[in-house]
């Protein structure tokens, strides 16, 4: 009688020390769990063999981005209770080297590897970045090369994700029931009035991605506009959509990093989920720089994700999945890092607006576009990265719906020493 799922419930209860929360699958057809709940799909042996290989996060990544773990129903839902039944348990979870000691631990560890046979590793997906040590120096060649990595998979499935309006950041929702491209609209829209833009003035657009707001800005306000980007396939899009737009003679996309820039002082700064690439160690010269780049009375608009603050700043580690997959060599930082450093800096730090719920909102709409196309999208790009994407954009919009990560728009002043902001009394004014 086949029964690998309920010896693989067993396991990882015994393992774990607690009920299982979802439903196992297991490549023999047997089913173990509770009914009705979301089911864990092991396609195959090799699954545990990855686990066995490199155990925890990398070890289940693998397994999911090569299609040998799956989900069936909510997936929301099964990340979820899985997230509290694995990682938020470190607490409470012994260390391996107490495990191993255990007489239960030992037995059930040779049951798994009884499951897992034969025992030989299996290579990893494809789509994983390799050699990643070197990415987290934050060297302008390393970051080219991460931000090729996570950008240069084809316009075509951003386009699929993102929708018409081709921004890849938090969108701005007035309501959950509005649009992805009103939200994106509002979003630059916001941005524009916080950075008081008028015609005349120069505006540089750090990370400006497939340049909408690079768009936005010289369309409706008369800015001329300097994006910067890292991506050729970005700056290719850009520079295509800007020709259609008329905008060429106001708009200048370039592939060039944020470092080289020397033909300041602009009137602004927008940088939009582009720090989160920087890196603890190299964000107060990214600081420094755009601090450098704005005339005196200039404003940076800085968009970003942020992380809850640790007891232990020096504990902090990059997540696995996200580093060798999605963003290599990105870093989060909380908050208050973030406008410590914009402070010191030189920068007048004058708003910070958190739009955590924003960002759940917006990560929720690019999961549907993706499922609603999904095999457009395995086509786009591979079916491994399709998978990449589909779970982490799932699984970060949990997390900022349960406030594990948020995202906040700093508002920073380059002010005279005179003192003059020129910001106005009431900063709010924007809405």
């Amino acid at each position: 009688m086949p029964d690998a799922a309920l010896r693989l419930k067993s396991l990882a209860e015994q393992l774990l020390g607690a009920p299982l929360p979802v439903r196992i699958r297991a490549w023999d057809g047997s089913e173990a769990g509770p009914p009705g709940a979301p089911t864990l799909v092991v396609r195959n042996r090799r699954a545990l063999r990855r686990l066995m290989w490199k155990p925890g996060e990398l070890g289940l990544a693998r397994a999911w981005v090569a299609g040998d773990l799956d989900v069936e129903g909510d997936l929301y839902a099964a990340l979820d209770e899985l997230a509290e039944f694995i990682w938020e348990r470190d607490e409470d979870a012994k260390s391996l080297r107490e495990s191993l000691r255990d007489p239960e631990f030992r037995a059930a560890a040779r049951t798994l590897i009884g499951l897992a046979a034969p025992f030989l590793p299996p290579a990893p997906p494809p789509e994983e970045m390799r050699r990643r040590r070197t990415l987290h120096l934050h060297t302008k060649g390393s970051d080219r090369q991460a931000i090729s990595h996570h950008y240069d998979v084809g316009n075509d499935f951003y386009e699929l994700v993102l929708g018409p309006s081709m921004v890849y950041s938090c969108a701005y929702w007035e309501s959950p029931d509005g649009t992805l491209e009103d939200a994106q609209r509002d979003k630059l829209e916001l941005i524009s009035r916080k950075l008081a833009l008028k015609p005349g003035m120069r505006l540089l657009d750090v990370g400006c991605g497939w340049g909408s707001m690079a768009i936005h800005a010289a369309r409706e306000h008369g800015v001329t506009v300097v994006g910067v980007t890292l991506s050729h396939e970005q700056a290719a899009y850009a520079r295509k959509r800007i020709a259609e737009e008329g905008l060429t003679d106001r708009v200048e996309i370039r592939v060039q990093d944020y470092r080289d820039v020397r033909d300041g002082p602009y009137d602004a700064i927008s940088s939009i989920g582009m720090a989160e690439h920087v890196g603890a160690e190299r964000y107060l010269e990214y600081a420094q720089d755009l601090h450098a780049l704005l005339k005196p009375g200039g404003r940076l608009l800085n968009h970003q994700i942020a992380r809850r603050p640790q007891t232990d700043e020096s504990a902090y580690e990059v997540d696995d999945f996200i580093d060798a997959y999605v963003f290599p060599g990105g870093e989060l930082a909380p908050v208050g890092s973030t406008v410590a450093q914009l402070e010191r800096a030189g920068f007048e730090v004058r708003d910070v607006e958190a739009i955590r719920e924003h960002y759940a909102l917006t990560l929720r709409r690019w999961v549907a576009n993706l499922e609603a196309h999904w095999k457009e999208g395995q086509r786009l790009t591979s079916p491994g990265r399709a998978r990449i994407w589909r779970l982490y954009m799932a699984a970060s919009a949990l997390s900022f719906e349960r406030n594990r990560i948020g995202v906040n728009q700093v508002l920073a002043v380059k002010t005279p020493e005179a003192g003059a902001s020129g910001m106005p009394l009431r900063a709010r004014a924007w809405q």
